[in-house]
């Protein structure tokens, strides 16, 4: 009691608040630029640090880190591009209820189910730190497998009426992966002889030739004399109670698969958020409503990838 009693006299210092808040706008512009992640603000403002004092320190990088998390969902939902890779669920929902006129509600529930996922997996992380690496070094190879086989299964949950092109989606991703030097052996694949391909693809250049690319194409049939319409330009943001019960479920699911899938090593936010969509598109009242603007959809991709954030 008295230790933790002397951690929260440490903590509770106006300068460590300072500094946190200074990162979480850090770590949201960074998110939110598509190419710019947050290992790199980390990066860039660590030697900032050296001045600083050890919990002040920590609380800057943490503010970064965790706030990075919420900043991809924004360009996701407005520009049609995540700003971060595991955004991309988002996206299938946030974009189209951007189109709708509901730019700011769904920015708004992004932001209520990030805040949410990231405190249940900072609670379980200071409650369950100890039973949490117990469990993580149990992680071997046959669950590393099933982890990679469970995270293609999502493939038929988030491809929408044609599973076909779901799977040839899959599969082109999975050759792109491939591309490069062979962790195992060694040996090129796929390089034809080009350097520049010795290490691969990176997955937020993959991201941002996607769907940014994709998007200017598309803006670019619009003439200069022709406006985009966005929908109802009057969208104040607000939640409605009917609207916070259908999220409600889907939160609470997805933080849990959240924290379960920040446990395992190797893992990540991308495949954890998929997941979620995947799950509360199965149990919601209204799947027809996915990919076209979607709530429970936004909900519960934040939620989840929110939740992996503190222990992966």
């Amino acid at each position: 009691m008295e230790l933790f009693q002397q951690g929260l006299m440490l903590l509770l210092h106006w300068q460590n608040f300072v500094w946190m808040n200074i990162g979480l706008v850090i770590g949201i512009v960074f998110g939110a630029i598509p190419g710019l992640t947050v290992i790199l603000a980390i990066v860039l403002f660590l030697p900032f640090t050296y001045s600083l004092g050890a919990v002040e320190s920590f609380m800057f990088l943490l503010g970064i880190y965790c706030a990075g998390g919420y900043g991809g969902s924004i360009s996701a939902i407005l520009i049609h591009t995540p700003g971060t890779p595991h955004a991309a669920a988002t996206m299938l929902d946030g974009y189209p209820m951007a189109q709708h006129g509901e730019a700011r509600k769904a920015m708004n529930i992004a932001l209520g189910a990030s805040t949410i996922g990231g405190l249940l997996s900072a609670f379980s992380l200071l409650f369950f730190a100890p039973q949490v690496a117990k469990l993580a070094e149990r992680v071997g190879t046959p669950e590393y497998f099933l982890v990679c086989l469970f995270g293609l299964t999502i493939i038929a949950g988030v491809s929408g009426k044609s599973l076909i092109k779901g799977l040839i989606a899959c599969f082109f991703g999975l050759f792109i992966e491939t591309i490069g030097i062979d962790p195992m052996t060694g040996g090129t694949r796929f390089i034809f002889g080009n350097i520049n391909l010795y290490s691969g693809f990176d997955l937020v250049i993959c991201l941002i030739g996607l769907f940014a690319l994709g998007e200017v194409l598309a803006k670019s049939k619009v003439s200069s004399g022709q406006t985009v319409s966005n929908g109802v330009p009057n969208d104040n943001g607000t939640i409605t109670l009917q609207e916070y019960k259908r999220m409600g479920l889907p939160v609470i699911l997805s933080a849990i698969i959240g924290i379960i899938i920040g446990i395992i090593p190797g893992t990540g936010a991308s495949m954890a958020s998929f997941f979620s969509y995947n799950i509360a598109k199965n149990i919601s009242h209204h799947p027809e409503e996915f990919g076209h603007g979607s709530i429970e959809a936004i909900s519960a991709a934040e939620t989840a990838n929110n939740a992996v954030t503190e222990l992966h």
